[in-house]
């Protein structure tokens, strides 16, 4: 790759920043042939941060947990998939025009489509942050009616299960669901939960399908946990790379063939 003045830049932003993204953009850059390059950061300044985007004229910004719904007050537009939902993980800068776009949900969408999971399944959503608006929006959307949203804030796992006319609990006391989603970092590498499920086992066992969109490792104590019963997964790293193709057609106006982008995938997770 040969960087020079015209090369465009496009970044993430997280707490924890992670290598997937980097890997999977620059893996397509360097094989379509196209002057970009990517990096991740994280910051302490996300006004700085997302004015730096604009001033510096970054193409395009991925953002992860816990910028998701802070950095919405910096932006000038919010596409309708993150308007709805109140949640970006996108931004693509136009000329210093900043608009904001939710490719998580996308993802949720589609891979709910693709397991065929029957929208009359009851579910349990643990989390009530960015991620969650976006996998609970998707939910709703594909004709999810049966849900709760399992929170220890009370306040925004209330609101989210009232913005769709789920049930809120603070825990799984009672719990009976068939399709688990974790949408918290319980299980997530190097965090201070990396060990423990995000759902106990009995809840497990109950269920049919289980989804955690941890992406790294994609075999989380969750993950691993379900496949030992024998249940249907989804995993974070399907996510994650559904949701970073969709980030790369936004900032390049290209999408790849799906070979490349399978490889990509791989690459990213080595």
């Amino acid at each position: 790759m040969n960087i020079n003045k015209d090369t465009l830049l496009c970044m993430s932003l997280a707490a924890r920043p992670g290598n997937f993204g980097t890997r999977f953009h620059n893996y397509l850059y360097e094989h379509l042939n196209l002057n970009y390059i990517y990096k991740a950061f994280t910051t302490q300044d996300l006004a700085a941060a997302i004015g730096g985007v604009r001033a510096l004229g970054i193409r395009g910004c991925a953002v992860s947990m816990p910028f998701k719904e802070a950095c919405i007050p910096y932006l000038d537009e919010l596409d309708g998939s993150a308007r709805a939902i109140e949640s970006v993980n996108t931004i693509v800068n136009t000329d210093g025009y900043l608009k904001a776009y939710n490719t998580d949900y996308i993802a949720i969408e589609r891979l709910l489509a693709q397991y065929k999971i029957d929208a009359q399944t009851p579910f349990a959503l643990r989390g009530s942050g960015g991620m969650a608006k976006a996998v609970a929006g998707a939910l709703f959307d594909a004709g999810f009616r049966h849900g709760v949203i399992i929170a220890r804030n009370q306040q925004t796992g209330q609101r989210l299960a009232d913005l769709y006319g789920y049930q809120w609990c603070a825990d799984e006391t009672g719990l009976d669901a068939k399709l688990l989603i974790n949408v918290t970092p319980v299980g997530m590498a190097n965090g201070a939960q990396a060990d423990d499920l995000a759902f106990s086992k009995h809840a497990v066992i109950q269920a049919d399908t289980v989804f955690d969109v941890v992406a790294l490792p994609a075999e989380t104590p969750l993950i691993r946990l379900a496949r030992k019963h024998d249940k249907i997964v989804i995993t974070g790293a399907e996510v994650i790379a559904i949701q970073a193709l969709e980030q790369f057609v936004l900032y390049t106006g290209v999408r790849p063939e799906y070979a490349l982008v399978e490889r990509a995938a791989a690459f990213a997770r080595s």
